[in-house]
């Protein structure tokens, strides 16, 4: 089972990733957007903010989010580690109910150039 800061280290990385895109996913990952992110068996969610081209995580907090994000991810610690890998395919675990993301419409099909 994926640690807390095996989470946080993951999604630094995501944020680096988003840095270096290009393209149609360098416009999706300009969004400025409150995030969430809960990892469900550590029962943690760390929350901050997209913008700039990164995910700056402002605080961690035990259980779900107290505020509603934006954008809204949820699932295990493993898949997180294992997406930001490039073990798991985003698609795959979202339309298996692994991974949840709960957006707008419109930043959803942004978002989608990201993925």
């Amino acid at each position: 089972m994926a640690t807390t800061e095996e989470c946080r280290a993951a999604l630094e990385k995501l944020s680096d990733n988003m840095q270096r895109a290009e393209g149609d996913a360098r416009t999706a990952a300009a969004l400025d957007r409150s995030v969430s992110c809960h990892i469900t068996d550590l029962d943690v969610t760390f929350a901050g903010r997209m913008s700039g081209g990164r995910i700056h995580v402002h605080e961690t907090i035990q259980g779900p989010p107290r505020e509603k994000a934006q954008i809204r991810l949820s699932m295990t610690g493993d898949d997180l580690v294992a997406l930001v890998g490039g073990e798991l395919h985003f698609a795959k675990a979202w339309g298996s109910g692994r991974v949840k993301l709960h957006a707008g419409v419109r930043d959803l099909l942004t978002l989608r150039k990201l993925l």
